[in-house]
């Protein structure tokens, strides 16, 4: 939907050319490479009906003196972006999207092993864990389809982003996804630059990490209609802040766009990534206080926690083909899409080190069972391997048309993920035999398998919405989104009970919302929003002897919230209020590497949340947000695990000439580590910073260099800050669940990166 149908935004673009407008208008990307040519990535020709939607407007809040997070004059629920500007300029190099997001209100996220070098574990958008909340690239919903989480470091990098935009909302009937309640992270590509180019980059750091890549620029190709696009290669490497958690990783990114005619565009993009890693996943008091509280592995084979039997072999890949055009009136959107993810895991039983050593040792197999003469080797040392193989494939279409006041806007959405999910028990020390510690169970595998599952996920989604300009300065969108979730599994050995299984079952719901959004003065607006979200079963559903019989109901919320946004010459503010309830919650705590949920039942969040950007003059800015949340169950009151009560940030920017830099502190709230208000989390606070120069233009060949150093965690701090889970199971009473595993702020580290264009 393009900016004419919000006629109230006329005059404010060309009063209020400062500031960054986010919302449902036309999709322009900023520019990453090079912060002082924004406008060679202008892409104003074909009109996006994708739902969160980039504006990029004039640049006193934006380019190299970007705030952090910015609010929005059209949005209808609470949104906030983190441009590319500050993303290049700001963030470490290594960066994955949640590190990206880290500042923006409400969120908690924390890298373990340094920024970019680990996934982000438990990272959360008012208390709502990952796999509650979508994220999409480019409008296309990712994730894996057992429990909708995501994976961070095994598709997109920061030098192939955009912008990032957090939507602390379930949005309204035209957001698609498989986990919309709890919000979603919209991660926007780069755009091909209008000249040709070369990009170099170098980066090297803390914990021996090191980045190189190079991007290559078409430019506007004039014999193919102005065809544009680009090309980036980076490899990353480094020993991580945790002992022995490594991690090689290497990327492939293209991005073609090309306009067919005037009001027409296709876009082809590709993403393909390849990592091994040494992923911890945390460390039990004892080991805290015997190796240091940055310990991850160690280096002994005769352990269960030896760097080399826990490690990641991961490949992936994305592609979409997209078309935009507009005619007649009529506006069309779609993308095609496909994705896989390819995981080889590795792991010891029991890294923690509370379960000792032994491995079932039965020699020949006959007919499939366990030799009775078996014999347990208790020096052996037991591992798991794991398989999880997945491909997605998919389709998104939208079409919208003005009709009477207003205008009417459909689609739907199409995805199947087809799943292959395997977890075997070994033996390291004999060269990965089969370690049989299972009774014999109908399947020869049952003795050494714990489960194994090809599974699918079906998900159906179609919507219908009418946005209606009541008046000029008020608009009102209503519309209901239909869901369909189908599960079809078939299952030889079945997780939990270790039995066959074959079987389907289906969910269906429909979701209505609607918003408003008026314009109080035209750099003043409000919204109020009321929705409903659904999130469909995880796949743990399935795994009892009879799914039929299984009474858990899928979880659904009722959101009502509202805000305003004030922007001004320097003065940019955002507030909202909100309110979610919950009618079902189910959360899950691990213990040896497995995954157990729990029904929490019905819960309540609300909350209110700021964030503001002043620039001061003489180069300086100033940023800050804030936001208390709350989330209890309504039967007895008690915290809903791993969610910060309040969190804050603050920070200084600074853009002279060829000089930038920032500081920025994050705070987040106490919370507790698991349900019933086990192993509570004080608060925190902890720094970055970031400064860099721009040289050049050097003779004919070099456009400019900028030398930048960005800087984590300056004052150093390692606490503990997350409950990662429990290294073994001796009870099912929460806080019994064995010896927890903890992690600790990653400490200090820095990057210098040097980028040179051509």
């Amino acid at each position: 939907m393009s900016s004419q149908h919000f006629p109230r935004l006329r005059n404010a673009r060309a009063i209020f050319s400062c500031m960054l407008v986010i919302g449902a208008a036309t999709q322009v990307s900023a520019e990453i490479v090079d912060t002082d040519q924004s406008d060679q990535t202008d892409q104003t020709r074909a009109h996006s009906l994708d739902p969160v939607v980039v504006t990029v407007v004039a640049t006193a809040l934006h380019g190299p003196q970007a705030a952090p997070s910015q609010g929005s004059l059209v949005a209808t629920q609470p949104q906030s972006i983190v441009s590319g500007d500050f993303i290049q300029n700001n963030d470490a190099p290594a960066a994955n999207y949640t590190d990206i997001i880290k500042f923006t209100p409400s969120v908690w996220t924390v890298d373990p092993n340094g920024p970019g070098l680990m996934e982000n574990l438990g990272t959360s958008i008012r208390g709502f864990q990952d796999g509650q909340f979508n994220v999409t690239f480019d409008g296309i919903p990712w994730g894996d389809s057992n429990d909708f989480t995501h994976h961070s470091t095994s598709y997109f990098m920061a030098q192939d982003i955009g912008n990032v935009v957090v939507d602390r909302g379930p949005g309204n009937a035209g957001t698609v996804g498989d986990a919309t309640f709890g919000g979603t992270v919209y991660v926007q590509s780069a755009d091909p630059m209008k000249s040709q180019g070369l990009t170099t980059l170098l980066s090297y750091g803390s914990f021996n990490t090191r980045l190189v890549g190079v991007r290559y620029d078409t430019g506007e190709i004039s014999d193919w209609g102005g065809t544009r696009g680009f090309i980036s290669l980076k490899n990353l490497a480094s020993d991580g802040y945790l002992t022995n958690a490594n991690l090689d990783r290497s990327n492939a990114f293209l991005k073609v766009v090309q306009p067919v005619n005037g009001s027409t565009d296709i876009t082809l993009v590709s993403n393909l990534n390849k990592l091994r890693q040494n992923p911890a996943v945390g460390a039990t008091p004892n080991q805290l206080s015997q190796f240091g509280v940055n310990y991850g592995y160690n280096t002994d084979p005769a352990s269960q926690g030896y760097f080399g039997y826990n490690l990641d072999r991961i490949t992936t890949d994305y592609e979409y083909i997209g078309v935009n055009s507009k005619l007649a009136g009529w506006t069309f959107d779609n993308k095609l899409y496909t994705y896989a993810y390819y995981h080889d895991g590795f792991n010891g039983l029991d890294v923690g080190g509370s379960l000792p050593n032994g491995v079932v040792d039965v020699g020949d197999i006959p007919n499939g069972t366990v030799n009775p003469n078996g014999t347990v080797n208790p020096n052996n040392v037991p591992g798991q391997i794991l398989t999880n193989n997945y491909r997605s494939v998919g389709d998104i279409f939208r079409v919208s048309h003005d009709l009477g006041p207003g205008e009417v806007q459909a689609g739907g959405w199409f995805d199947h993920q087809s799943n292959l999910r395997e977890l075997v028990e070994v033996d390291y020390s004999n060269n990965l035999a089969f370690n049989y510690d299972s009774p014999a169970g109908p399947v020869p595998e049952s003795p050494y398998t714990d489960r194994l599952q090809h599974n699918q996920l079906f998900s159906r989604q179609a919507y219908l919405q009418y946005l209606w300009h009541v008046i000029p300065d008020l608009d009102v969108t209503g519309g209901v989104k239909y869901v369909n979730f189908e599960r079809v599994i078939v299952s030889p050995v079945n997780q939990g009970t270790e039995l066959p299984l074959d079987y389907s079952q289906t969910w269906t719901r429909e979701l209505p919302s609607v918003d408003a959004h008026y314009k109080l003065a035209d750099n003043w607006s409000a919204y109020a929003q009321y929705a409903k979200g659904f999130l469909a079963p995880n796949l743990n559903i399935l795994y009892v002897v009879d799914p039929a019989k299984n009474t858990v109901n899928p979880e659904g919320t009722t959101n009502i919230q509202a805000g305003t946004t004030w922007v001004g010459q320097a003065l940019t503010v955002s507030a909202d209020a909100y309110t979610i309830n919950f009618s079902n919650e189910i959360a899950s705590h691990t213990i040896n590497n497995f995954k157990q949920f729990y029904n929490l039942g019905a819960v309540k969040y609300k909350g209110v949340e700021t964030e503001a950007t002043y620039i001061v003059g003489a180069g300086f800015s100033v940023y800050a947000n804030a936001s208390y949340n709350d989330a209890r169950l309504v039967s007895d009151q008690t915290w809903v695990p791993l969610t910060p009560d309040k969190t804050a940030a603050l920070g200084v920017l600074y853009y002279q000439g060829a000089l930038q830099g920032s500081i920025i502190e994050k705070y987040v709230g106490r919370r507790y580590g698991d349900a019933e208000n086990y192993y509570p989390l004080g608060g925190y606070g902890s720094a970055d910073a970031a400064i860099d120069y721009t040289f050049g233009p050097w003779g004919s060949a070099v456009k400019k260099t900028k030398v930048g150093v960005t800087l984590q965690n300056l004052l150093n701090r390692r606490s503990i800050y997350d409950l990662a889970g429990y290294s073994s199971s001796t009870s099912t009473a929460f806080g019994a669940n064995g010896v927890p595993l903890l992690f600790t702020l990653p400490g200090r580290s820095a990057q210098v990166t040097v980028t040179a264009s051509f």
